[in-house]
């Protein structure tokens, strides 16, 4: 499976549908993702282990974050953590970065 996805309208994937998406992913401390959000899909994130940074806030094991469509978040795994997350509906291409966001709103 491609970073954890494992169940999704994409290849590869062991259930394949437009419901929703899921993975577990495995990430190394100091690991950062840019600023992002989806229009169309919720996206949770259960923190399995580890520490890790969302929303500018630090959250451990067992923390479920929901984020709603529209909403922006970062990602920083501040220690070794592993993440379930799950995306309402499975929305292919739903991932802008936040730099998109604001040339959008542009003149």
């Amino acid at each position: 499976m491609v970073k954890g996805w494992f169940v999704g309208n994409f290849s590869p994937t062991l259930f394949p549908t437009e419901s929703c998406e899921v993975a577990v992913k495995k990430y190394a401390a100091g690991t950062k993702e840019d600023k992002h959000y989806h229009k169309i899909a919720t996206e949770i994130t259960v923190v399995v282990t580890g520490r890790i940074r969302m929303m500018g806030k630090e959250w451990g094991e067992g923390d479920i974050i929901v984020l709603s469509p529209g909403e922006a978040t970062d990602f920083e795994a501040i220690t070794d953590s592993i993440n379930v997350v799950v995306k309402l509906p499975g929305a292919t291409n739903d991932k802008f970065l936040c730099s998109e966001q604001a040339a959008g709103q542009g003149a």
